[in-house]
């Protein structure tokens, strides 16, 4: 029977969310039961992708990269796949009728890290965060407002702007990683070998612009998924807390970090807003 095919495949994505990231991990466990397994499948999906891209130096990248591509195509094309994660992916993309034009332009953003080294424009780098992150929190949208359109319509610009803070802020985190590992730049207009106090505020100013517009959004979530997407951006606030104190020849030489105290710590306060209606 294929069910339980379908139940280890969703626990293979839940182990994978658990594995990766202890701070996506914490969020997603604050979400409600009854949409906690889409947002794994979809985690799973993204974070599969990124790890070829990024991660496996000592393989032929763009071959296995191929064979990934090849083989969500047929996931979601017949509801199937022997690859446990993308089989949790696509249950996930027709229970919830995902915009197919989303995950393509995933795919694109990951397809470019297999070869593009530096964004020297602005319209680059924004169409580059849009489908590397936009298109993420619009596929968690549509889960969270459990498909419906209107209310997908609704959030859809706050979810974009979520979605491309979180993104700018590992960015700013992974300055190091990126430039020295992988030879990556992504910020236009910034030197990083001079990184300066200047252009390191100017690149804060722009994430907390988007964290404005997107706690907008996360008012107005459904209950199921409010407390779990809040948990998400105080997270990711304090990264930029903690980027905002360090100096920018700091970030230039080492990884910003928030320890699983202070996680702790923030999901406690986190909950107690929350009941408090503060949120």
């Amino acid at each position: 029977m294929k069910s339980i095919f379908d139940t280890v495949s969703n626990q293979c994505s839940k182990l994978v969310t658990n594995s990766y990231s202890t701070s996506f991990s914490l969020a997603t466990k604050m979400l409600s039961s009854s949409i906690r397994q889409d947002i794994y499948n979809i985690y799973g999906f993204v974070r599969f992708a990124d790890e070829i891209v990024d991660s496996f130096h000592d393989y032929n990248k763009e071959e296995l990269f191929k064979n990934f591509e090849n083989d969500l195509e047929y996931a979601i094309a017949n509801k199937i796949s022997m690859n446990p994660i993308l089989n949790a992916f696509q249950d996930t993309y027709h229970k919830y009728n995902l915009d197919r034009a989303h995950v393509n332009s995933f795919m694109d953003s990951m397809r470019l890290d297999l070869h593009k080294k530096k964004y020297l424009t602005p319209q680059e780098y924004k169409q580059y965060i849009y489908g590397s992150a936009d298109v993420v929190g619009l596929m968690c949208l549509k889960v969270f407002v459990k498909g419906d359109q209107e209310k997908f319509d609704a959030l859809k610009s706050t979810a974009m702007s979520l979605g491309s803070a979180f993104q700018k802020v590992n960015f700013l985190r992974d300055l190091k990683a990126d430039f020295d590992d992988l030879e990556r730049t992504y910020f236009p207009n910034t030197d990083l070998n001079n990184l300066n106090e200047t252009s390191k505020q100017e690149i804060i100013d722009d994430i907390e612009n988007d964290f404005i517009i997107g706690l907008s959004g996360i008012k107005k979530l459904p209950i199921e998924a409010k407390f779990g997407v809040f948990m998400a951006y105080r997270y990711y606030r304090q990264l930029l807390k903690k980027l905002k104190k360090t100096p920018a020849l700091e970030i230039k030489n080492t990884r910003i970090r928030v320890p699983n105290y202070k996680k702790i710590e923030l999901l406690t306060r986190s909950y107690v807003k929350y009941q408090l209606n503060l949120l």
